[in-house]
């Protein structure tokens, strides 16, 4: 399947800008305001829940701590990924600070209403300074067992293609770039995947050959195609989810600037596949370079209860 109705989400207690991933993620700005960041951010992020929820999405919120200090803990789908096999993965993050992320409480509450078979952990390729960051570096089509990624200096080809041994994923990969010619730091900022659907900067990859593996890939896959912009995608239009609701319904989760974005004839596609669903980010997506899909670590693992 897909998409799942169940999510983690951590609730910040001290967001901020981080200036040690600043240097990779073109997405980030540095904002000075009275208010404080961790104000607003707490702000975007309590509304999105409130959203999310009476679409009737099943979420669990987890309280970040203050100590230590985790700027980006709003992120967790770049430590953690969960799957259907009862497998929870845990991944090599390029900031130090990001690392302390990682927390074995987080995956001790799972346990308490998932069934986990397995922890499986790359993090110890940060010795060697190679990363993958999850669902960041990664785009899954877990009908398929297909991994997209975008290389970069957060996605490593080896540390990828351990993922890909050990989960039975088969790799597409491809470099991309934005309007200034930087590397994108994460493929789903630029990539999105829903079951019958998915949302691309084409544009994005200057490799022809790159291009049209993936776009054959996706073509093959039965994956209709929508093309969004570099300008769209530096306002995280490539950056939604698809999720399903208790119902089954489809929903296609984004920030409000994202849904801004994009264009009559693109929602009218997009419409066709799923109900949108979005809510404004605007503080997190600034200061964080991230967006709706970075916040969201989706839960696949089998639910005790269901057992």
């Amino acid at each position: 399947m897909q998409s799942t109705p169940d999510i983690l989400m951590i609730r910040p207690v001290k967001f901020g800008f981080n200036e040690q991933t600043a240097d990779s993620n073109a997405f980030q700005r540095h904002e000075v305001r009275e208010e404080p960041l961790q104000d607003r951010a707490l702000a975007e992020f309590d509304h999105f829940v409130r959203v999310l929820r009476d679409a009737g999405v099943r979420v669990t919120v987890i309280e970040d701590t203050p100590q230590p200090h985790t700027p980006d803990s709003i992120f967790p789908n770049n430590w953690l990924t969960t799957h259907a096999d009862g497998v929870i993965y845990l991944y090599p993050m390029e900031a130090e600070n990001r690392r302390l992320e990682r927390r074995v409480d987080i995956v001790e509450i799972i346990r308490k209403d998932y069934l986990v078979e397995d922890v499986k952990d790359l993090s110890s390729f940060e010795k060697e300074g190679k990363y993958l960051e999850g669902t960041g570096s990664m785009v899954l089509d877990r009908d398929n067992k297909i991994v997209y990624a975008c290389l970069s200096s957060r996605t490593n080809e080896e540390v990828l293609s351990s993922f890909a041994a050990a989960s039975g994923f088969r790799i597409v990969p491809f470099h991309a770039f934005d309007e200034l010619g930087k590397a994108i730091y994460h493929t789903n900022v630029m990539m999105a995947l829903g079951s019958s659907c998915a949302i691309v900067c084409l544009e994005s990859i200057h490799d022809l050959k790159e291009r049209s593996l993936l776009t054959d890939t996706l073509t093959a896959t039965s994956k209709e195609i929508v093309a969004i912009s570099k300008r769209q995608m530096a306002s995280f239009a490539g950056n939604m989810l698809e999720l399903r609701n208790a119902d089954g319904e489809k929903l296609l989760v984004l920030s409000s600037q994202a849904y801004h974005s994009l264009s009559g004839d693109q929602l009218r596609v997009l419409g066709r596949h799923f109900r949108l669903i979005h809510s404004p980010l605007d503080t997190i997506e600034t200061a964080g370079g991230g967006s709706a899909r970075c916040m969201i670590a989706e839960i696949y693992l089998p639910h005790r209860t269901a057992l």
